[in-house]
């Protein structure tokens, strides 16, 4: 077999080297998969045993000419998303030997132009948290200072491309849970509009807020696998019926005509020095390649964190009471009561990040504090909404951090649960309004850790946020 060096593999590489004949699909794969099992970074849960003959089958396509851009490139896929015969955990030990049934469509789509799936990796258990410190399999380390967090809940998705076991990979988004691991893992990452790609198959934390999105090396990348995952699912209610732009074709166009924006209340004093001036460095650049750039603004931004954590809590002890043990997961003793049966299946099954938003999401939506607390947080979501809605008509992307930190240690925020929460201050508000939002790497602070900048779009706009990023990432070379 050929020595592959896996560092700095991207999309266009890989197809070059296969047309090349430097090397097959299946010794790509099985380079990847030996990868991941010296890794040190606890990225993966499990990895798949259908990845060689997937793999195999890529190499006939490619033999015979009937390739996509996609066929034969290993994909990471977030233990969240269900790939049929394979465990899909969601990080938890109620789920622990579950094997899911059906392939989620966004990875059925992905397959089907002939990507292998080289394994499931690890996350934040049910993807509530923002460390990756979550999850029953133990926390995911960042590649490039293991004393630290990889970010959540996509963690491992991110460290594994940050630590060039995987070429590419799936995760979800909630509250920024595909942007803030990617800033932290110096990777790129995009949460698409609301309904751009289908939720099906993707074990559900917060319906109204959830999404699964790419997550790769390069903003090249995220356009290829968006191109093959986005579009209406007649098994997702929720997908839109839009058409899909070819997102790759169309990254070097001339994208100078596009009105940037700069949301003040994301400069605030929340943000660390150091990511501030990176940021702003950025913006600087793009000033001098003849951008216009301008200041806006989102008054309702500082409300954004507290009504996400009042709504995502309520919908999670909606959709996570289906978790008792009876019809698949964890089990207890038959002799059990009812009552003793829920008792043990849950206290035993779900970690205490988890039990504490099932509790908070139960007391909010339950009587006499719904109105006071669910009802009110809906009506700042559509405050927020509107914010979006009327700096979109004065710009066409916004730039903002994706974090206010870079990665911190392991172990710094676990005890302290709102410090922890305010690590997505940057994120949530793109999931509350369901606009689409990239995040990449443009620098790193004094410790060598990546700093993310994050790029936000109008509903479908994923095309422009995707064309600023292939050009600040070609300029930024």
């Amino acid at each position: 077999m050929p020595t592959i060096k896996l560092g700095n593999l991207n999309i266009d590489k890989i197809q070059t080297a296969f047309k090349a004949r430097d090397f097959s699909s299946e010794e790509l794969t099985r380079e990847y998969l030996e990868a991941i099992r010296a890794d040190d970074t606890n990225s993966f849960i499990s990895i798949s045993d259908l990845a060689i003959e997937q793999a195999r089958q890529a190499d006939k396509l490619l033999a015979q000419g009937q390739a996509t851009a996609l066929t034969g490139i290993p994909l990471a896929v977030k233990d969240l998303i269900l790939v049929e015969g394979l465990r899909a955990t969601a990080a938890s030990k109620i789920l622990e030997n579950y094997i899911a049934s059906y392939t989620a469509t966004a990875v059925k789509r992905l397959t089907a132009a002939g990507m292998v799936v080289i394994g499931k990796t690890n996350c934040d258990e049910f993807a509530m948290g923002s460390s990756n410190e979550n999850s029953a399999f133990g926390p995911v380390l960042n590649p490039h200072d293991k004393t630290r967090v990889a970010g959540g809940s996509s963690g491992g998705s991110a460290a594994a491309l940050a630590a060039n076991i995987a070429p590419t990979a799936l995760g979800t988004d909630t509250g920024g849970s595909i942007r803030q691991p990617a800033a932290f893992c110096g990777v790129a990452g995009l949460k698409p509009t609301y309904g751009r790609v289908s939720r099906y198959g993707a074990i559900a934390m917060a319906s109204s807020l959830d999404q699964i999105g790419p997550m790769a090396t390069t903003v090249k990348d995220l356009a290829y696998l968006l191109k093959f995952m986005a579009g209406y699912d007649e098994m997702d209610a929720t997908s839109l019926k839009a058409a899909v732009p070819d997102y790759p074709a169309n990254l070097n166009t001339d994208i100078k005509h596009l009105r940037l924006g700069i949301p003040i209340e994301y400069f605030s004093s929340k943000i660390d020095s150091q990511v501030k001036t990176a940021i702003e460095a950025q913006i600087d650049n793009l000033k001098k390649q003849g951008f216009s750039i301008k200041e806006v603004s989102l008054p309702y931004t500082d409300y954004a964190l507290a009504a996400y954590y009042l709504l995502m809590p309520a919908e999670v002890s909606s959709n996570l009471a289906r978790y008792d043990g009876l019809l698949y997961g964890l089990v207890a003793d038959k002799k059990l009561s009812l009552d003793q049966w829920y008792k043990t299946v849950r206290s035993q099954g779900f970690g205490a990040e988890t039990k504490r938003r099932v509790i908070l999401g139960t007391y909010i939506l339950s009587a006499g504090y719904y109105d006071a607390y669910y009802k009110q947080a809906q009506k700042v979501r559509t405050l927020i909404k509107n914010d979006f809605e009327r700096v979109f008509k004065e710009v066409d992307i916004l730039i903002a951090p994706a974090t206010p930190s870079t990665a911190f240690k392991v172990g710094e925020k676990s005890q302290d649960p709102l410090a922890m929460y305010l690590s997505d201050v940057f994120t949530v508000s793109a999931n509350i309004a369901g606009i689409c939002g990239l995040s990449m790497p443009i620098a790193k602070d004094r410790n060598n850790l990546p700093i993310g900048l994050q790029l936000l779009g109008r509903p479908l706009g994923e095309l422009e946020i995707l064309q600023l990023g292939h050009f600040i990432e070609q300029t930024n070379k």
